[in-house]
């Protein structure tokens, strides 16, 4: 798979040290630098990851500027100022590395961008057969936020609209488990789609909530967790 790489801060040198690391490690990847925010936001190619300085090249406005054109692209911020950390995270950036670069967590976190993609790409082609009205249609998994169960049926709530489908959930459950969770009798949620969640509400990328129940809070919580750390992608 090749992955394509941005990396953009005003001191070439900084860029030069990053594109080293990562042809270290990532030696068939993509790479591209750029020393500004323009340049960078005018570039035609679709990146996978970007590494992003704060201060010198606007990093926080460059992560907003992209996250305004739906980007899902894994943002990592390198820079040495910490105190920019909150407004890094309410911008979904997958991770905040330190100037001087420790080496050995650059690796860490590039390995997990990396393998989070791949898992991304891989739902990306998974999906389901079901019926609807008596005609067999497929469900790509990335288009789905959660299922409903309905009576004798469930509710596939979509990106494209409402399915009423014939199938079962505990069915389902065990089909969809590296990707779903059952968080509550009459809910599979979509992992991927995740916003954010307290102890009894799931709120889902599309803006509706779901219920956790109380039981199953914990047993949640342990699986988004191993779903993110296995390269899973995160919303929250």
């Amino acid at each position: 798979m090749e992955i394509n790489i941005a990396i953009c801060d005003n001191n070439r040198h900084a860029c030069n040290d990053i594109l080293q690391l990562i042809r270290q490690q990532k030696p068939n990847a993509k790479i591209f630098t750029f020393t500004s925010k323009d340049t960078l936001l005018d570039a035609k190619e679709n990146f996978d990851i970007f590494f992003l300085d704060i201060k010198g090249v606007g990093g926080i406005e460059i992560a907003k500027t992209l996250r305004e054109r739906q980007t899902k692209s894994i943002l990592i911020f390198v820079t040495g100022y910490s105190e920019f950390m909150s407004e890094a995270f309410d911008v979904n950036a997958f991770h905040y590395l330190l100037k001087p670069i420790d080496t050995k967590k650059f690796a860490q976190i590039l390995d997990k961008a990396c393998a989070e993609i791949e898992n991304a790409e891989t739902q990306a082609e998974k999906y389901l057969l079901l019926k609807v009205d008596g005609v067999t249609k497929k469900f790509f998994l990335r288009n789905i936020f959660f299922i409903e169960s309905a009576d004798k049926k469930v509710i596939l709530h979509t990106t494209t609209g409402n399915y009423s489908a014939a199938a079962k959930m505990d069915a389902l459950e065990i089909a969809l488990a590296d990707y779903f969770f059952r968080c509550h009798r009459c809910y599979l949620a979509n992992l991927e789609k995740i916003s954010a969640y307290t102890n009894d509400t799931i709120q889902l990328t599309n803006g509706e909530n779901i219920l956790i129940a109380g039981k199953k809070y914990p047993a949640f919580v342990k699986n988004y967790l191993r779903y993110a750390k296995s390269g899973g992608a995160v919303n929250v």
